[in-house]
């Protein structure tokens, strides 16, 4: 295939990502460089090719074509967020490029520079290969002024200025010619800073130490006995979702990846939702990464003690902006040419009772877990409990709920669930610092809720629980009954409400996440942390044999590189929605600890 019809390749998300929790990079399987935002995730893109309709795909993007090409390959060094990805012609000649975002430790503090390296080395002969470098910036609207060097090429913009230093002919890169890679080269694309060494030899030390950051961080997590190929790929994914500098879990890193084809569900996911970084926090914990629950709870106090007993948003900027106004931007097509492209969420003008919940469950490992430099104490059980109150008098208001309805508001059993969840870790937080008569307290409270929800989100006619008070919709949510313990799962009611959902929202492996038609009409797609919701209700039940069948057929629907978005189609089996989504990839390391076989079966 030649370079110009590569450059009418459609998007997709058959995508690697590579990045050190201070930006991020999205590369395709032909190794061009799709989406990165720059200086932080919610940043306008420098790369946007991947909200594109794929008629002039180089534009905003960082592209190696090589000539008459034939064939690719791809994947992740083993245990490190270091990607290779291999091109080859036709006669066999090829050039591996190797992608990563320099990270480890220098001078006593984590070194994560603004900076992607690409590395070419030629591989069967020489190639013949082409770079592209098309950064813009005003979403795509505007190109760089370019000056240059000897070995550097500046991209200045008034967004954000790039150097990009290179052992490639500055010339061939800036007019795009053709050349024969007979040896290998470097590139580094970073902050506008001269290197103080040689690009060469910048570049072999950052990749050195950065995989070996990468394994000795992977050599830490306890990892079940099966799947941890893909509990390890899940757990570095979810790392590179912590914008670490403040401690926020991006939901995704992308936006406007819609939920599915033409549907207009499209929407920015670039932000840190308390629910989703709860799960995030918890499910890293199980595997002993207690570094992200650490730098997430300095994020999280300062939201408490902004909200200060009163309104918490669901949602809110990495930088703990409160106002993430949305937009539409009309100047770029979006993904797959089905736009809009929106910009900011209106989530967060939102009222989502469950947020209290995960507030609190997000923070109560704090009061336990004594491996942290900075354990919880009494002032931050105090301002919890103002959170606590709230739970308790919004447990049975109509809201938006957790899927972020935009035109309907009901008592929700999946926000009443959290709310309790808040009420119930507060009880026993109080127990634990030594303050019986607090335990007592929220422990009535718990109770309270607990009855209200087991009586009033029970549909008889349905036998299960419904998605609200009094209502009979189903919905995959409440299946975070037993999760969280609200109920045994070998309660009737809860076995009976797994086979109802079943019923109703399964196809194969596939789950949607409720019955009933929303703003945008009936969901079409499998909301992927639904189906693993469903995984782990089965394992609770009892119907193990069908949960683990169930998780590899997920397992299954990964991209080429073990990744996930946010959705998938039920008959395609392909992938939708914001990429990749911190919920798919939590689903993945849940389901691997709960069904894994355990050590001593095996050694």
């Amino acid at each position: 295939m030649t370079s110009q019809n590569a450059a009418a390749r459609l998007p997709s998300l058959n995508l690697g990502v590579i990045g050190n929790s201070a930006f991020n990079a999205l590369v395709d399987d032909r190794g061009a460089v799709v989406w990165c935002c720059l200086p932080r995730y919610d940043s306008e893109p420098v790369f946007h090719a991947l909200l594109s309709d794929g008629k002039d795909r180089p534009n905003g993007s960082f592209v190696i074509d090589v000539e008459d090409f034939d064939r690719a390959e791809q994947a992740y060094d083993p245990n490190t967020a270091i990607l290779r990805t291999r091109l080859f012609d036709g006669s066999g000649r090829g050039v591996e490029i190797t992608d990563f975002a320099p990270r480890f430790s220098a001078r006593g503090r984590m070194f994560r520079p603004l900076t992607l390296v690409r590395r070419l080395r030629p591989i069967n002969g020489s190639p013949r290969i082409r770079i592209r470098l098309r950064p813009t910036h005003g979403w795509g609207t505007k190109a760089p002024n370019i000056t240059h060097g000897s070995n550097h090429i500046r991209y200045v913009s008034d967004h954000y200025t790039m150097r990009f230093t290179t052992s490639a002919p500055v010339d061939y890169v800036l007019k795009e010619t053709a050349f024969l890679l007979d040896q290998p080269l470097d590139m580094i694309l970073g902050p506008d800073e001269t290197l103080t060494s040689g690009v060469a030899e910048t570049a072999a030390e950052f990749e050195e130490k950065t995989a070996d950051y990468w394994r000795h961080w992977t050599r830490r997590l306890a990892l079940p006995l099966e799947w941890q190929e893909a509990v390890i790929r899940s757990a570095i994914t979810l790392k590179l979702c912590v914008f670490e500098e403040t401690g926020a879990i991006v939901a995704a890193l992308t936006t406007s990846i819609p939920e599915s084809a033409g549907s207009g569900r499209n929407w920015d996911y670039r932000f840190c939702w308390l629910r989703d970084a709860f799960f995030v926090v918890r499910a890293l914990n199980t595997l002993a990464e207690v570094g992200t629950m650490e730098d997430y709870l300095r994020w999280l106090r300062n939201v408490v003690v902004d909200a200060d007993g009163g309104h918490m948003q669901p949602v809110y900027g990495i930088g703990l902006e409160a106002q993430i106004s949305e937009r539409i931007i009309e100047d770029i097509p979006g993904y797959r040419g089905m736009g809009p492209v929106r910009v900011g969420n209106q989530a967060h003008e939102h009222f989502q009772y469950d947020v209290f919940g995960n507030v609190v469950l997000g923070a109560a490992q704090a009061f336990f877990d004594k491996r942290l430099l900075r354990p919880a104490d009494i002032d931050d059980f105090e301002r919890l409990e103002k959170v606590g109150e709230q739970a308790f008098h919004f447990h049975d208001k109509p809201d938006a709920g957790m899927w972020e309805l935009r035109t309907r508001a009901r008592v929700h059993t999946s926000s009443a669930l959290m709310c309790w969840a808040a009420c119930d870790r507060l009880a026993k937080i109080a127990t634990e610092i030594g303050r019986p008569d607090r335990t007592t307290f929220w422990a009535d409270r718990a109770t309270i809720i607990r009855d209200r929800i087991l009586s009033e989100s029970w549909s008889e006619e349905r036998q299960a629980f419904a998605e609200s008070f009094g209502g009979r919709d189903l919905d995959a949510s409440v299946l975070l009954m037993a999760e969280v313990g609200l109920i045994d799962p070998k309660d009737p009611r809860f076995v009976s409400t797994v086979e109802r959902l079943e019923e109703a929202l399964t196809d194969g492996p596939h789950m949607r996440r409720y019955e009933a038609a929303d703003d945008f009409g009936a969901p079409e797609v499998s909301f992927n942390i639904c189906a693993f919701w469903r995984i782990e209700a089965l394992a609770r039940i009892g119907q193990i044999d069908k949960a683990r069948e169930t998780f590899e057929a997920m397992l299954a629907l990964r991209n080429p590189l073990g990744l996930l978005s946010e959705d998938t189609h039920p008959e395609t089996g392909e992938l939708w929605g914001n990429f990749p989504q911190t919920y798919s990839m939590v689903g993945i390391i849940n389901c691997a600890r709960l069904l894994s076989k355990g050590w001593e079966t095996r050694i």
